[in-house]
């Protein structure tokens, strides 16, 4: 019984533990759990807003690094620098390895597949210039790796070798002023503490800075990686045209290289401000300011200098030589580059509007056109051709126009800042604006201001910004003409597509049973008449029984058709469980 009880209290003892840990216990787990985390995030795939989070977070701890390393006054204050540096090296590997699995696998997508982060690094930063990109990265990696990571390396392994060597003799004083009596053996004990986490700071810093030269390295080998794994990814898997694969992967590995090179920077800064200061009673920055600015002839003098080098004659502008007859661009000879291919689907949108479509201020045109693409691909059955977007000076300046392989298919007019009030049958009274008609589908509307949008939809008006109506034209001029926009590419891909889901069904049809151009116009066929084809099992094996007999497309469709009949009045039944039909009088 009494063993029981004793049990019974360690137990008790044991659970009550964590409750009794204070704030310095728990700070135990800090590092374990960080550690565990970082390292997971290498295994497991990260969500493109956790990965915005994360990168947010490794630029706010650079920043705070290189604050806390300017405002310290003695090295040891920061002796945590080393581990601190070793945990935000790991931080940026392993966000360098979700960031690779993301952008190998969703780069196709766009450039936002990584997140805004990375996004806006590829862009804000380059310009979206991908070659511009890869210099600035390599700059940042070269200052880096061979400047301040090299001379800070080489100033903590020459400190450590001083403070090694100046170590018995700094015992001796210490032992010294010890017998004199001129110190307790409390302080005697803190000065050789002291000594001693000073040395092992030092060795600790000159193996640390091998840390941010690995990461360097790393960097590169990730940057070539990525930009050679998502071409192979892009054109292999993804059937992306290889402009296209080049653009969209080597920006968002751009992207992806500059937002980790930059918070290395401010690490390798700070690791260079810790080991370069030297021990008083001021900061850096104290230092800095009182020591170079105290003597006031040193700024007379500079300025001196100065205003002698503004005082010297230029020299004479060498004159330009005339260019050769050969070289002048008008006697070029003509090459297949001057030949402009018409794109599939295009939006010309005239000065005001180009807010709405530049990504470098965040366009919510954008947003909405890649949702449109999303939609209509999940409705339809196959992805439309990218909507490519470009400012034409010469249209109105709140117009735009939607073209259909170089052809006008619509035309409107939007005004940011305005909303357009439709009137779909409903609505009650009227709102001072300009009368206008919704460009999509004709009906009724005003542009108002943003003071009487509330007014107008307590009168039952559809109340819509000035980027939703584009979206809306757009969305509804793509449904009108989707027979047009799935060409050869788009049904080969279709094609594909199917085949890495169900590859027995497309075993020996194309073209043992039916020629690639017969089932293109099949399909077509079907779009035409707003028939969806996202059932391809069906559509495939109505056209392998019936093509060995029917030869023409028209035939076949009909018995396509018929196959789809569920899916068909499904689409008109909607949500209800009647379908309004208007019946008419064969006789008439």
């Amino acid at each position: 019984m009494i063993q029981r009880k004793s049990d019974m209290a360690n137990l008790v003892a044991l659970l009550r533990l964590p409750t009794n840990m204070n704030t310095g216990q728990w700070q135990i787990l800090t590092g374990p759990v960080l550690v565990l985390m970082i390292l997971s995030m290498m295994v497991l795939t990260l969500p493109a807003f956790i990965l915005d989070l994360l990168f947010t977070f490794n630029i706010a701890l650079s920043i705070i690094v290189l604050l806390v390393a300017m405002f310290t006054r003695r090295t040891l204050d920061f002796a945590a620098f080393p581990s601190l540096l070793l945990f935000s090296t790991l931080l940026r590997l392993s966000l360098n390895v979700a960031s690779t699995r993301i952008i190998l696998l969703q780069g196709h997508t766009g450039t936002d597949a990584a997140g805004r982060v990375v996004e806006a690094f590829g862009h804000f930063l380059v310009g979206g210039n991908f070659a511009i990109g890869i210099v600035v990265f390599i700059i940042l990696v070269v200052i880096n790796f061979t400047v301040i990571t090299k001379g800070a390396g080489r100033i903590a392994e020459v400190g450590a070798r001083f403070v090694l060597d100046g170590m018995p003799g700094k015992q001796m004083a210490i032992d010294a002023d010890l017998n004199a009596g001129l110190i307790g053996e409390d302080e005697a004990k803190s000065r050789r503490s002291e000594v001693t986490q000073e040395a092992d700071f030092y060795g600790s810093m000159d193996g640390a800075s091998k840390f941010v030269r690995g990461d360097a390295i790393a960097g590169i080998l990730i940057m070539v990686i990525n930009i050679v794994g998502g071409l192979m990814v892009g054109l292999l898997q993804h059937d992306m045209a290889l402009g296209q694969a080049a653009q969209s992967y080597t920006l968002l590995t751009i992207g992806d290289g500059l937002v980790a090179q930059i918070p290395a920077l401010v690490i390798s800064t700070a690791a260079g401000v810790i080991v370069t200061r030297v021990g008083t009673h001021q900061d850096v920055g104290q230092q800095m300011v009182s020591q170079l600015f105290s003597k006031p002839q040193v700024m007379l003098l500079a300025a001196g200098v100065l205003w002698l080098l503004g005082r010297l004659d230029a020299p004479a502008p060498v004159s330009a030589p005339v260019a050769r007859r050969e070289d002048s661009p008008q006697m070029a000879e003509a090459s297949w580059r001057d030949v402009q291919l018409e794109d599939p689907l295009g939006i010309e949108v005239g000065y005001r509007l180009i807010p709405m479509v530049d990504a470098l201020q965040n366009g919510e045109l954008l947003g909405r056109i890649r949702s449109i693409r999303k939609k209509f691909a999940q409705e339809m059955g196959f992805l439309p051709p990218v909507v490519h977007i470009r400012d034409n000076l010469e249209m109105q300046p709140a117009a735009y126009r939607i073209l259909l392989k170089g052809v006008e298919i619509g035309r409107g007019e939007a005004f940011p800042g305005r909303w357009m009030a439709i009137n779909t049958g409903n609505a009650e009274g009227a709102l001072s604006g300009d009368v206008t008609r919704d460009p999509a589908f004709g009906l009724p509307a005003v542009w108002i201001d943003s003071a009487l949008k509330e007014r107008a939809q307590i009168q039952g008006y559809t109340v819509v910004e000035a980027s939703s109506v584009v979206a809306t034209h757009l969305n509804h001029l793509i449904g009108k003409y989707a027979s047009e926009l799935l060409g050869r590419q788009e049904t080969q891909q279709l094609l594909e597509r199917v085949t890495q889901e169900m590859p027995k069904l497309t075993e020996d049809f194309i073209p043992a049973t039916l020629p690639p151009t017969q089932f293109q116009k099949v399909l077509r066929n079907l779009l035409a008449e707003s028939i969806p084809i996202r059932d391809m099992r069906t559509i495939i094996e109505v056209l392998t029984e019936h093509a060995p007999v029917k030869k023409d497309a028209a035939d076949l469709t009909q018995v396509v058709r018929g196959a789809l009949g569920r899916a068909i009045t499904q689409h008109y039944f909607q949500d209800s469980e009647e379908i309004q039909v208007i019946g008419l009088d064969v006789t008439l």
